[in-house]
């Protein structure tokens, strides 16, 4: 399935909590995402918030949200924020499964070319079985 770059280009705000021994968490989070592959740009806006532009093939929110987890920071944990949280895991989820990117994989781009490369008809195709293949 083909997506188009406004499908899979996402840009999210992240909040985090403001009970936190970082008062700059936003900062921290912005310089550690600018080395993750597939984070396009991460700019502080405020102290506690950070704006996030990514390749949803390469990455989803969900990882990133992980990452800063592991790195310490506290995000804000209130009923909306992880409302949405839940609505934009399970939607980009669903986009990457769409495009034949199964969960779990990182860049799946090379498998989404290679089924397509398998579905054409060329003559690059061997129909033997693949013991006959092999007996010679």
């Amino acid at each position: 399935m083909d997506i188009s770059d406004d499908d899979r280009i996402k840009h999210r705000r992240i909040l985090f909590s403001a009970l936190h021994p970082n008062p700059n968490q936003a900062q921290e989070a912005a310089l550690f995402l600018t080395d993750v592959p597939g984070v396009l740009r991460a700019d502080p806006l405020e102290t506690r918030l950070v704006a996030v532009r990514y390749d949803l093939l390469m990455v989803t929110l969900q990882d990133i949200d992980e990452a800063l987890r592991e790195l310490g920071l506290h995000l804000d944990n209130t009923l909306i924020m992880r409302l949405k949280r839940a609505l934009y895991y399970y939607t980009e989820e669903t986009i990457r499964a769409n495009c034949g990117c199964p969960r779990g994989e990182s860049n799946c781009t090379t498998k989404v070319f290679a089924r397509r490369y398998q579905a054409l008809e060329h003559g690059c195709r061997d129909h033997r079985p693949e013991h006959w293949r092999r007996y010679l």
